[in-house]
């Protein structure tokens, strides 16, 4: 789109750097990029769309609301990213792929809920908060197994993974780090639930998608770097 070049350069340089991070460490064309709109303006998300994003991050339910339509009309698959309250999963319910941000069984089982009057299935991550952040979202390690057990009572939400925010940190290595220990702390929790197939990862942002990747992330959720104008 005219006077929007930035966002189509912006999406090629972090498309680069995940491609060669991927094969760096062997894990080529396994990251989903999941661009986080919420610093964007209307026109600049209808730009990062015209350039071939499909997958997109919301962290707020009105604002997804707000954009429904330009995103329906592109196809694009929503995840919701961010903390969700138990009173607005029934204005998304409908309109989005995954939720990323599940920590705690009451919200689980207002998304099951609300997914069986819509009949349909919803794909979930159970958020962990590896660090113990006080100020942080997300699942104490030692309680995920509970909350894991809960989820995969419920018949119309699927547990598919984990999810971290994490702290800011001052170096690649020390997120890389973070990043290990919590899919350390998943992987033990799908072997010991028996459960099919790989837990996928969302971990990562603007500042440590590179660190996450090496980590093993499936998924990075890239805001800030795909908006910023030099």
């Amino acid at each position: 789109m005219i006077g929007f070049d930035y966002i189509d350069q912006n999406l090629s340089l972090v498309r680069a750097e995940i491609a060669e991070k991927e094969a760096a460490v062997g894990r080529v064309h396994k990251t989903l990029m999941v661009a986080a709109i919420k610093y964007g303006t209307d026109d600049e998300v209808r730009a990062l769309l015209s350039g071939g994003v499909r997958d997109v991050g919301e962290n707020r339910v009105q604002q997804l609301l707000d954009r429904w339509e330009l995103l329906l009309a592109h196809q694009t698959r929503v995840h919701f990213i961010g903390s969700l309250q138990t009173n607005k999963v029934k204005y998304i319910i409908d309109k989005v792929c995954m939720i990323h941000s599940v920590d705690c069984v009451k919200l689980a089982a207002e998304i099951d809920r609300r997914a069986a009057q819509k009949e349909l299935v919803m794909d979930v991550l159970v958020e962990i908060n590896g660090a113990r952040e006080e100020a942080k979202s997300g699942v104490l390690p030692e309680d995920a197994e509970a909350l894991c057990r809960e989820i995969l009572s419920m018949p119309h939400i699927k547990l598919r993974g984990f999810m971290t925010m994490g702290p800011r940190f001052d170096s690649d290595d020390a997120y890389q780090a973070y990043f290990a220990s919590v899919k350390r702390i998943g992987d033990t929790l799908w072997h010991t639930l028996a459960l099919e197939g790989e837990p996928l990862y969302s971990m990562g942002m603007s500042e440590s998608f590179i660190p996450a990747i090496a980590a093993g992330a499936d998924m990075v959720r890239i805001g800030r770097r795909l908006f910023v104008q030099s």
